[in-house]
């Protein structure tokens, strides 16, 4: 009998897929390959994930339990509303009253110490140490934000000085990326992760969040814990899903799965357009009911059970939040599986490179509300309404961690991918390779609210469509569309998976010595 073991992981950049074969190398498991992955991204891609951003994760234990990892950050003690609703009626989209804490390092930590082989997270860090001290290279995905933020570069010294050659040139695709106040960050952590919220990582943070106009301080860092909690859960047509609770937007992702499911054999293009319409409605629901349970208790079946807009125009973005985050999926074959999602929200986060530390700081505070009674309201100590929305799937016959880079259409795009790719037999790759759609408005750079598709992912892509809002064919493919990223470990144990063609990475599968496919 051929045996199958191993493990594989599907991340967006090479550099990561190095780092997981790295860990695995050193007998990790996918957890550890995962958080290898995790580390080195925050190196190489900048623009979407930092060690001042957050982290939501998904772990599928051997035994077939499952927590949600939730490492999200909160507003300053210190937090002035009546401020903040003096400067304006709604949370500025970038700068220093947008950064909260930053939960990726104790993500990782807590993940390590629940999951992982004893140094694995401290030998990942050294190797994300080593690829900022040596310098990674500018990938294309970085070089195209590097274009779209030119402005916004410019303005911050420390992401001026990270982002520009030594010409004074932006940094382009294939340039040098040196980070020597990252890299020694980088090994700080390694010997002591929590000196980023305990020690002199956070020391050295504080102070330059104070020196940036930043509420936050020592105190706010060494405050923060990661949680391990129950994750929701959906059973439907013999898949069980699981997604993160609030302050997730996972409820809303189970909202459109079961939709997706009930509309499944409906001719087309009745099924898109139920799908569509029901995308719409979960979408409206987050806006009005997303919160931190910190905060008050969310409206759990209001988010999971979205009431029908009925021709009525969802709430509006404030701005365009252009999301940018990194999803990391991970299994092997005993069954430990991750779904890890870390991001700095919009491209460059807060549009604030901390010089001292070389640390790019998140925005995640700009999803706050300033309406009174909003169950998203801000105030001191509590976390923002967040996109980041891993998924798991369990059926008889396979095991699936996903997870996708999309801002607040991560659900949608999700249930375009998942449900196919539950079948052992459909192919992760031309399943992520097909056309996609996403609706929004501000949020996918429309005034109003839009379907934008991707050419072949509507039906006909006309006026026929049924869609309660303009139809847009993009040119061609779409980062709006998501980078999914998905592995598979099948009953008979197939390990398999796939990377999003629209992102800059690929999957790595890693056997264990003498065993074969």
């Amino acid at each position: 009998m051929t045996t199958r073991s191993g493990l594989i992981v599907a991340a967006p950049h090479p550099a990561a897929l190095t780092a997981a074969r790295q860990a695995a190398r050193r007998g990790g498991n996918a957890v550890d390959a995962a958080l290898a992955a995790a580390a080195a991204l925050t190196v190489v891609y900048p623009h979407q994930c930092s060690l001042g951003g957050d982290l939501i994760a998904l772990v599928h234990s051997p035994d077939g339990g499952v927590r949600a990892v939730l490492s999200a950050g909160a507003a300053a003690q210190d937090v002035d509303v009546e401020a903040l609703r003096a400067a304006d009626g709604r949370m500025p989209a970038q700068g220093p009253q947008t950064v909260t804490v930053p939960g990726v390092v104790a993500g990782w930590t807590a993940l390590a110490e629940a999951y992982g082989t004893p140094g694995a997270l401290a030998a990942a860090l050294r190797d994300a140490a080593a690829l900022a001290e040596e310098g990674a290279t500018v990938s294309a995905g970085l070089a195209r934000a590097v274009r779209e933020r030119a402005s916004r570069i410019g303005e911050d010294p420390g992401l001026d000085a990270l982002l520009t050659g030594p010409g004074g040139a932006p940094l382009d695709e294939g340039d040098p990326l040196p980070q020597p106040r990252l890299a020694t960050v980088l090994r700080a952590l390694a010997d002591d992760p929590s000196s980023f919220y305990r020690g002199g990582v956070a020391e050295a943070l504080a102070d330059g969040l104070r020196r940036a106009g930043s509420p936050l301080t020592a105190g706010d860092l060494a405050a923060h814990r990661a949680e391990s909690v129950e994750a929701l859960v959906l059973d439907v047509a013999g898949t069980r899903w699981w997604a993160a609770p609030p302050p997730s937007q996972g409820a809303s992702l189970l909202a459109v799965l079961e939709a997706a499911n009930a509309a499944a054999k409906l001719p087309e293009p009745e099924r898109t357009g139920v799908l569509v319409a029901r995308c719409q409605d979960a979408s409206a629901a987050r806006d009005l009911l997303l919160g931190d349970p910190r905060g008050g208790t969310p409206d759990l079946d209001g988010l999971l059970h979205p009431a029908p807009l009925a021709g009525a125009l969802p709430p509006k973005p404030p701005f365009r939040p252009a999301g940018d985050t990194v999803a990391i999926t991970a299994v092997d074959s005993t069954g430990l599986a991750v779904s890890l999602i870390q991001s700095v929200y919009q491209t460059f986060g807060s549009g604030i490179c901390d010089p001292g530390t070389g640390i790019v700081l998140h925005n995640r505070g700009s999803a706050f509300s300033l309406l009174p009674g909003h169950p998203a309201l801000i105030g001191p100590g509590l976390r923002p309404p967040h996109t980041l929305c891993p998924v798991l799937g369990r059926s008889a016959g396979l095991l699936l961690a996903a997870g996708c880079q999309g801002g607040r259409a991560q659900p949608q795009i999700l249930a375009q991918t998942v449900p196919d790719l539950m079948d052992p037999d459909a192919d992760p790759s031309a399943v992520l390779n097909r056309p996609r759609w996403v609706t929004g408005a501000r949020d996918i750079g429309h005034k109003t609210g839009t379907l934008l598709a991707e050419p072949g992912s509507v039906p006909a892509a006309t006026t026929a469509f049924p869609s309660a809002v303009p139809v847009v064919v993009a040119p061609g493919r779409t980062d709006l569309a998501g980078h999914t990223q998905a592995v598979r470990l099948t009953a008979d144990g197939r390990l398999d998976g796939a990377a999003d063609p629209r992102a800059d990475g690929g999957t790595e599968l890693h056997l264990l010595e003498g065993n074969t496919l």
